[in-house]
């Protein structure tokens, strides 16, 4: 195979594009592209001819616009390039119309009561900057959804919105310090982990097969203790698997780049090289498909659950985000040059600060009840924000706080001025995995993500955020009589202001968890707590500064949440009340039976074996137990589905429905270690995890 020769064969790139375009149409498309212009509708028929062309090359008979609506799917409706003519023939047709818009019902899409069965017309439209692709003979148009009213219903619109407000803020900064660039952009590498298992043990348990999660289920006695699954060398069966990933990746333009065993049994994990944000996204989302179609090839089944496993290692989703401008030079990135460094600690501060500011909407970026339940332990940082910034860099700015700048490559201390900053190393810190938002040379790391959620609200929020931040401080330094020290003022000053969010410490302990309460920092533990601080003034200010939401749209999307987080819980409590009362409790009162006739037997017999009898006891007591909490767990459900206001609702089930849930399951585990296997109705974890 030749990795080069087929990279991208599958994606109508811009190297695609200058062999089928016109040169002049070719070059009106890659200035919109490159410099995120509007799009000459003039050329669109042209382009659409062009891409018809390339797609039936390679075997396509299909179109589909294919959109990102608001429940971290993705969405797409194949319609086949088909025209009838005269004398009952047919010919292969795709217009400019075709390929800039479509129509969906957009009322059966989450969207917070924006759109009804009476008011359900939804468009989808090109988005011209995301390569369009062919996978299983259909072409895919990457495009936004959106509502009759202009309502934004997907997540790609307001990620767009947010890098227009990233680049127009940063391009402010960049001016005042002499820099030329036409535009800036945001780089994401998306690391994804991801459990495999193997298909039939999988269709054999209910709550993996409906929740992507074991609701029941010991916990390995032998699990990731001796740690000898990270890093360890791929089973024969995953390194097959993973290969035809890797290619299938690269066909589809996608940088498949590193592959490994993660830390639990079953668990691993691909990352990408980074690729701008919006691309990113896309990718991110092809890549989980990938991974679960070609996982069903090989008889596996992919699970992106945050929590598969109880006892194990969560899976997340690591979001490295930096700021580059289209000249290639990494705005995160430290330099020799003092003058330099001006310009990258004033980025870095505007990030900080913006962390500190916004805090909670980050929190919430990552907010599930799936992913409430890996936060906090194994690998996974807890739910306090904060920013790790390492030893090295933490000195520096507390040097320009307290204006005491020493050069970092050597002992001389420099005497401040206003045009001279120091030195700052490169590579001078090191990995804080219990960080949730981590400096590591030059980029941050937000780890708090998880594996089977969308990468696209985290960059939303984060590049709205920081692009506020920057607005500021263009706002202030524009206005400045003297450039250079009015930055040493601003920098001084924020650094004071802000320094809080900064913890370079374990994140896991009790220590910190009270430090960050001193700070004033929430320390919010399910996503029902962290999404009562989603609309506030502050947010709502925010996003309509920049144009990214309107607080209809922002109040549209904490209805979505809140749905989404109630009907999750909901879901996985009754399928857990069924496994108990359909599958569970029949199969224990099958073996007390045996038990039962046993414990005759040995009284007939005059045979003394006090443990049967013991243990029927035992066994008898846990499943009256399990009966009154299974009872109150149906209570508590019915009692939530009567709450008519959302956020108590969600409330309801954080409060109550769950920890009746963990109940439940506890006393079902302990039933498990002491039922026959031969009665025990489903795959253990052992039988699940112990499978290569």
């Amino acid at each position: 195979m030749d990795i080069p020769e087929i990279f991208g064969e599958d994606t109508f790139s811009l190297s695609e594009m200058q062999k089928y375009l016109p040169e002049d149409v070719f070059e009106k498309l890659q200035q919109t592209i490159q410099e995120g212009k509007v799009l000459d509708l003039s050329i669109a028929d042209s382009i659409a001819n062009a891409m018809l062309e390339w797609a039936l090359a390679r075997g396509a008979t299909h179109y589909a616009h294919w959109f990102q609506p608001l429940n971290d799917c993705t969405a797409e409706k194949h319609e086949s390039f088909i025209i009838p003519i005269e004398n009952g023939k047919i010919k292969m047709d795709f217009s400019g119309k075709m390929l800039i818009k479509g129509e969906a019902d957009a009322s059966s899409f989450p969207n917070g009561g924006m759109c009804t069965t009476a008011t359900a017309r939804g468009y989808t439209v090109w988005d011209c900057n995301s390569y369009a692709f062919i996978k299983n003979k259909t072409l895919f148009i990457p495009t936004v959804l959106f509502s009759y009213n202009s309502q934004v219903l997907d997540k790609k619109i307001p990620l767009l919105k947010s890098i227009d407000a990233l680049n127009k803020q940063s391009l402010r900064i960049l001016k005042l310090l002499g820099k030329e660039c036409k535009r800036v952009i945001t780089t994401v590498g998306a690391e994804q982990e991801y459990f495999l298992v193997d298909s039939d043990k999988f269709n054999a348990r209910t709550d993996l097969a409906i929740t992507g999660r074991t609701l029941f289920g010991t916990p390995l006695i032998k699990g990731q203790q001796l740690e000898k699954n990270y890093y360890g060398i791929l089973p024969t069966r995953v390194a097959k698997l993973m290969a035809e990933i890797d290619e299938k990746l690269w066909r589809l333009g996608i940088l498949a780049k590193t592959k490994h065993c993660e830390v639990a049994p079953c668990q691993f994990e691909i990352a990408p090289i980074f690729s701008v944000v919006n691309i990113a996204v896309d990718h991110n989302q092809l890549l989980m498909q990938t991974l679960q179609d070609l996982a069903a090839k090989h008889n596996f089944v992919c699970l992106l659950h945050e929590k598969p496993f109880q006892g194990l290692n969560g899976s997340g989703k690591h979001n490295n985000w930096s700021i580059c401008t289209d000249t290639g030079e990494n705005l995160l990135e430290p330099t020799d040059t003092p003058a330099q460094n001006m310009q990258f600690l004033l980025f870095l501060i505007a990030i900080i600060q913006a962390v500190d500011v916004y805090h909670n909407l980050l929190r919430i970026a990552c907010a599930s009840a799936s992913n409430d339940q890996r936060l906090g332990g194994q690998e996974a940082p807890p739910a306090i924000i904060s920013i790790f910034l390492g030893d090295n860099l933490t000195k520096v700015l507390q040097a320009v706080a307290s204006g005491k700048l020493s050069k970092q490559s050597s002992k001389q201390t420099l005497n401040i001025g206003v045009d001279i900053l120091p030195e700052i190393a490169k590579d001078s810190i090191d990995r804080n995995r219990t960080s949730p938002f981590a400096f590591t040379g030059n980029k941050f790391e937000f780890r708090m993500l998880g594996s089977s959620a969308s990468i696209a609200d985290t960059n939303t929020y984060l590049n709205t955020a920081v692009a506020d931040v920057l607005k500021e401080y263009a706002d202030r330094l524009e206005s400045a009589d003297n450039l250079q020290a009015e930055i040493l003022v601003l920098l001084k000053e924020k650094i004071a202001k802000h320094s809080k969010i900064l913890y370079n410490g374990d994140n896991y302990t009790a220590a910190w968890r009270e430090e960050a309460n001193k700070r004033g920092f929430f320390n919010l533990t399910n996503t029902a707590e962290a999404l009562e601080h989603f609309i506030t003034e502050k947010n709502i200010a925010l996003f309509a500064r920049h144009s990214i939401f309107t607080e209809e749209e922002l109040r549209a999307r904490e209805k979505i949440f809140l749905e989404k987080y109630y009907h999750e819980v909901w879901i996985e409590a009754k399928i857990m009340l069924t496994i108990w009362n359909r599958e569970i409790y029949p199969a224990v009162q099958r073996y007390l039976l045996q038990l039962s006739e046993l414990v005759i037997k040995q009284k007939t017999l005059a045979v003394k074996m006090p443990n049967t009898e013991q243990k029927l006891l035992q066994i008898t007591n846990r499943v009256e137990n399990a009966i009154e909490i299974a009872t109150e767990l149906e209570r508590l459900v019915k009692e939530g589905n009567l709450l008519q206001d959302r956020q108590k609702r969600a409330n309801h089930c954080a409060k109550n429905i769950l920890p009746q849930m963990e109940q439940l399951r506890k006393v079902v585990d302990t039933l498990e270690e002491q039922v026959d296997r031969e009665y025990w109705p489903y795959p253990t974890y052992a039988e699940i995890l112990n499978i290569f």
